[in-house]
């Protein structure tokens, strides 16, 4: 196939926006369909770490300008990472790792991304038809291309026709998640705020805290990208937690918690409710290579993954960086991103999963052999070097 005259990209998140640009870049007509309304209806979400290979994509794909905004709207995130008991005791810190880290607001990268593209808010992709070269609006309204690549996330309605037999199953995990200011939280011990820390108990469940400074960026129109106060984000998650109408998620997670350390049940107790949500974790079905079209998938919309890891928006922005090198030198490009993408993506989904899994649902046994572990690795620096190299990417 020579390189496409107009690439149509459903879905303007993370992923979908970044290889707009670096088509944009290559010289490739390319077009966006969001289905928000305005390139504000997203001002919501945590911050994403953006690993080195999230970072290169953004730099490969972004102009300079907007490069350089980013780096300017995003804090370091490779302070170091740290497994503790629920009484807060080290097993495990790793240090830091040399490669720049990034810890950017959705909003601010959202915002970013959107600058000097050709998005066509308001428009809810339906179908699409002519083998993928017409795209039908739930409006009524049409569009045509050479190309469609579906980014429209987890439920992605691309994928729904192209592959119905691809999607997501319940991982059998619920996590609920929420927000500590700390402006107003002195109290916090320190080895909490300065790296990201995974609680490892005795039960069948497990916390993952990472803090976030209060970076923000106002654009030459005002707008505020980020809410500036600084915060605590933490997540509990357990394989037995059931989730339903007027069930007090603080609550449930303070009773959850009640014999672990007493910092950790008051960073919960004065968490917001407005900032505390739930959510069951999704993953991506195994499926068999299938035959490449001029129709492709990227990110959330082919290999969704469970957040353990940390790693979906960095595998979508690879995605992305991936899909422009190929279409910008044609020939076979969706048969050499898929054939690509297929290995490295659901490698990732099957290495998330499998962190999830351990995460929230390993039986006391399993717990013991893994604090084991731990300990015997934070002892054995050669040890601890080769089992977590390249943790975060």
């Amino acid at each position: 196939m020579r390189i496409p005259k107009r690439v149509a990209v459903v879905g303007g998140g993370i992923g979908g926006l970044c290889l707009a640009h670096g088509l944009r870049k290559a010289g490739v007509d390319v077009a966006v369909y969001e289905r928000d309304l305005s390139r504000t209806d997203r001002l919501q979400g945590y911050r994403v770490h953006i690993n080195p290979h999230g970072a290169a994509a953004l730099r490969e794909c972004l102009p300079a300008a907007s490069w350089a905004r980013f780096e300017r709207s995003a804090g370091g995130g490779g302070n170091g990472f740290g497994f503790l008991t629920e009484q807060l005791k080290p097993l495990l810190v790793l240090d830091p790792e040399e490669e720049q880290h990034y810890s950017a607001s959705r909003i601010t990268l959202r915002q970013v991304l959107l600058d000097g593209l050709d998005v066509r808010f308001g428009k809810r992709f339906e179908r699409y038809s002519d083998n993928g070269t017409t795209l039908h609006f739930e409006d009524g309204t049409t569009a045509t291309c050479d190309v469609l690549v579906g980014a429209d996330g987890i439920r992605s309605r691309v994928r729904r026709q192209y592959l119905p037999h691809a999607g997501t199953e319940d991982v059998g995990v619920t996590a609920i998640a929420g927000k500590l200011f700390l402006d107003d939280a002195g109290w916090v011990p320190p080895e909490l705020i300065v790296r990201a820390n995974s609680i490892i108990p005795t039960g069948r469940a497990g916390m993952f805290l990472a803090a976030h400074d209060g970076l923000g960026e106002t654009d030459a129109e005002g707008l505020l990208f980020d809410n500036v106060r600084p915060y605590l984000m933490w997540a509990y998650a357990a394989a037995d937690l059931t989730v339903h109408d007027g069930l007090d998620l603080r609550r449930e997670v303070l009773a959850r918690i009640a014999r672990w350390s007493p910092e950790l049940c008051r960073i919960v107790a004065a968490s917001p409710v407005d900032t505390i949500s739930e959510w069951r974790i999704r993953s991506s079905k195994p499926i068999e290579r299938w035959q490449p079209t001029n129709v492709t998938l990227l990110g959330d919309a082919i290999h969704a993954m469970t957040p353990m890891r940390g790693i979906g928006a960095n595998i979508a922005l690879r995605d992305a960086q991936l899909l422009a090198r190929c279409i910008a030198e044609g020939g076979d490009s969706i048969a050499r991103y898929e054939r690509e993408m297929y290995d490295y993506g659901f490698a990732a989904v099957r290495d998330s999963l499998r962190a999830a899994k351990q995460f929230a649902d390993g039986g006391p046994v399993a717990r013991t052999i893994f604090k084991t572990v731990l300990r015997t690795a934070s002892a054995v620096p050669a040890l601890k070097r080769a089992m977590f190299a390249g943790q975060g990417d």
